[in-house]
């Protein structure tokens, strides 16, 4: 399961310790994972958080991710991160370390942009250099491998967008991937992942999800793109319709195809979007185009208050009966 660690768009939508002890409690007993993957930024954050999953012995993947700063800063958040998953991990806790997620979004200068959204946005409209991008980011992500095994001992990755992106896999451990794609027949995932497997490593899907909508599955992981952020307050485009069934469909079909296929590992991507808060009126209901697995209920409309809370979606349920029946079928 993925578990982003935010500042939060408002006062009481940013990471809190009480909230996230619970958030991981049910991740633990009532998802029935085993793994977490901790993303985002603020070390002291990031590292709390670590230690509670692994107290309630969750296999820990931390991913400090730090956007829109200079490559200096990313790297020694990286740096500052890895040293505590080090702690962790000669405590004995199960820990992966990866050097971060999709560089060519998250670090500025690799395509053009003031920030991501502007970055998706060029490459959507194809203003940007393809091979000066693969150049860019050639140059840093050894960079990103070198800083995370100067301070981490354990087993190392990346979280690289499949199937497009390029990435030299001899400097990690793990094959980690971004991978959003839906096919109806196993022989296209087959086809999809082949590549990475050829690298004699392990491979695993660093995530995986779908939004609330009917169509969803297709649109994969530009699934967010379908608010109009341009409007204000933001809504959502077009005429899309809510469908919690079709993330549980989708979350259900990936997950049995990737242990069909003997993965090391696959995450859905996400547990819960706390800005992205579930409205009546589905022209504002930002839920739509969550990845959570849960929904965000704010007690007033505009704002949450420090009350909101989340309720499960369909893709919950489905989830945590695919986890439940694994882990049955694990028992001696």
């Amino acid at each position: 399961m993925c578990y982003e660690i935010a500042d939060g768009e408002t006062p009481h939508t940013g990471w809190e310790a009480h909230r996230m002890r619970e958030d991981l409690r049910v991740i633990k007993e009532e998802l029935h994972a085993t793994s977490v993957q901790i993303w985002g930024s603020g070390v002291e954050r990031l590292s709390a958080t670590a230690r509670e999953a692994a107290e309630r012995g969750l296999a820990v993947w931390l991913q400090p991710r730090l956007g829109d700063c200079p490559e200096r800063e990313i790297l020694e958040h990286l740096a500052a991160a890895g040293e505590e998953a080090e702690r962790l991990r000669r405590q004995g806790a199960r820990v992966h370390l990866s050097v971060g997620c999709e560089f060519w979004l998250y670090v500025p200068g690799i395509v053009p942009g003031d920030d991501a959204l502007e970055r998706v946005r060029n490459m959507l409209d194809g203003n940007y250099d393809r091979e000066k991008t693969q150049r860019r980011l050639d140059r840093f992500i050894p960079r990103a491998a070198r800083t995370g095994r100067s301070v981490f001992d354990g087993r190392l990755t990346y979280a690289a967008a499949a199937p497009e992106d390029k990435v030299d896999w001899s400097l990690f451990d793990i094959v980690s991937l971004d991978y959003y794609a839906y096919h109806r027949r196993r022989a296209d995932y087959v086809r999809d992942l082949e590549p990475f497997r050829r690298w004699g490593k392990p491979v695993a899907i660093a995530e995986f999800g779908c939004c609330t909508y009917k169509g969803a599955a297709r649109d994969g992981g530009m699934g967010w793109y379908s608010v109009d952020f341009e409007k204000n307050p933001p809504e959502i485009k077009g005429d899309l319709r809510r469908s919690e069934r079709e993330q549980a469909r989708y979350l259900s079909h990936s997950l049995a195809v990737f242990e069909a296929l003997g993965l090391y590992a696959a995450m859905a991507f996400s547990f819960v979007s706390p800005d992205a808060p579930h409205r009546p009126e589905r022209r504002y209901d930002m839920d739509m185009a969550s990845y959570g697995l849960v929904k965000s209920i704010w007690k007033t409309r505009d704002k949450p208050t420090p009350a909101w809370h989340w309720e499960r979606k369909e893709g919950f349920h489905a989830v945590a009966a695919h986890f439940a029946h694994a882990a049955g079928r694990a028992r001696p």
